[in-house]
């Protein structure tokens, strides 16, 4: 029960750590919160705050992800579901925000590469295969995250898909709003401030 409790804390507030925000009023630039989709992530953050800050931020969300994870992985496999899921769910509802936070797709690309360095590479290349294609940083999330969840099924990896089925849920939940302007062709293109 103790490394449980350890376990899950180190997930969620880790995962809970703003750095988009953060970042942003350290250097004093513009609240992510009041401008754009108002959401504190790198598409968001690059949008309003230039490609240099939505960069690092992207990196720094990655990491908060990946390294309790891959901790986890090397020293409590038993708990990786429940690491995963815990510093998933910080970063989506961080209680310092009051529960209102990102999109989750930094965090999951994070999340993907300490469970599987091939599941890391393969979503992030499917994010900026379709980003570069369309131009649309919520599509892109939105078809790659279906698709890692076809490709661990095809690898048959039935623990991972139903956690990557997990994350999926919340992700079409928090893209909902990306999802009807795309289908009212009203969806801003990824077009980032120098």
């Amino acid at each position: 029960m103790t490394i449980v409790i350890f376990v899950f804390f180190l997930g969620y507030f880790s995962g809970s750590i703003p750095f988009g925000l953060l970042l942003s009023i350290l250097l004093k630039k513009k609240d992510p919160r009041n401008l754009g989709s108002k959401n504190i992530g790198a598409t968001n953050i690059a949008r309003i705050n230039g490609w240099k800050l939505g960069l690092l931020t992207l990196i720094l969300d990655i990491l908060k992800s990946f390294i309790p994870v891959k901790i986890c992985y090397i020293f409590y496999p038993d708990y990786l579901s429940l690491i995963s899921i815990s510093v998933f769910l910080g970063h989506l509802f961080p209680f310092w925000l009051k529960f209102k936070g990102g999109k989750g797709i930094a965090v999951l690309i994070g999340i993907l590469f300490g469970l599987s360095y091939l599941y890391g590479t393969f979503y992030l290349l499917s994010w900026l295969l379709i980003a570069y294609i369309f131009k649309y940083s919520s599509l892109a999330a939105i078809i790659s995250s279906i698709s890692i969840y076809l490709f661990t099924l095809i690898q048959e990896d039935i623990n991972y898909s139903w956690l990557i089925l997990f994350f999926n849920v919340f992700i079409f939940f928090k893209h909902k709003e990306n999802i009807r302007r795309l289908f009212n062709k009203t969806e801003s293109k990824i077009k980032f401030k120098k």
